[in-house]
């Protein structure tokens, strides 16, 4: 098992398998350990569009939908300043491709995601989770080394990070391996009170003209 409870959290350890993610469902808080890469537009581009092979090894591991800030260090060395996640939408249009392809087990990033990713999460056991906003730079201290770094080519941004993370998180599950959507499933739950107020006011407030 890649599942570890420490602390009353519950860690994924990479690397992940389908059989590790069954358990998990939307609305759960995990944490990382192992392998985590960052992952951006031009990257799922070029893996998906342009059909060329990532050059880091994503099988089983996680990636992660951010631009980082990075500092240089002697004898190409890198350290992680500051690591937000980026909007997790732009990359919905390749995400289906780009999981069956590089068989990336947990993907992280912000917001939500529609049925191209709800249905890789599905299809090929795989979840898409949200990490906070505002937690950038604590969730650079989770960076405990830089292993690698590829596609330099791209920018500081687009780089591919190979991390090695130690409980990063907290991770808000929004798909899980069923492909069940939090985002999508409480949107209904949220407009259906929102209408049921709507229609509570516009009694009481009816006389205004």
């Amino acid at each position: 098992m890649s599942v570890e409870i420490r602390d009353g959290k519950k860690i994924l350890v990479t690397p992940i398998s389908a059989e590790d993610l069954k358990d998990i469902k939307i609305g759960d808080i995990v944490y990382l350990s192992g392998s985590l890469t960052t992952c951006r537009d031009v990257a799922h581009r070029r893996v998906v569009e342009e059909g060329r092979e990532i050059p880091v090894d994503v099988r089983n591991n996680a990636i992660l939908h951010a631009g980082p800030i990075i500092r240089p260090l002697e004898n190409d060395k890198f350290e992680m300043v500051s690591v937000g996640p980026t909007t997790s939408m732009r990359m919905e249009k390749f995400e289906y491709d780009f999981v069956k392809i590089t068989g990336v087990r947990v993907i992280v990033g912000k917001g939500g995601m529609k049925e191209n990713t709800s249905n890789a999460c599905k299809d090929f056991g795989c979840i898409h989770c949200v990490i906070p906003a505002g937690n950038a730079v604590v969730a650079a201290v989770c960076v405990e080394e830089i292993v690698k770094a590829e596609w330099r080519d791209l920018g500081m941004p687009e780089t591919l990070w190979n991390c090695r993370v130690k409980e990063f998180g907290p991770l808000i599950v929004s798909i899980d391996a069923q492909g069940r959507n939090y985002f999508e499933e409480k949107k209904i739950e949220y407009n259906k009170r929102k209408d049921e107020q709507v229609a509570e006011i516009s009694k009481q407030v009816g006389f205004i003209k």
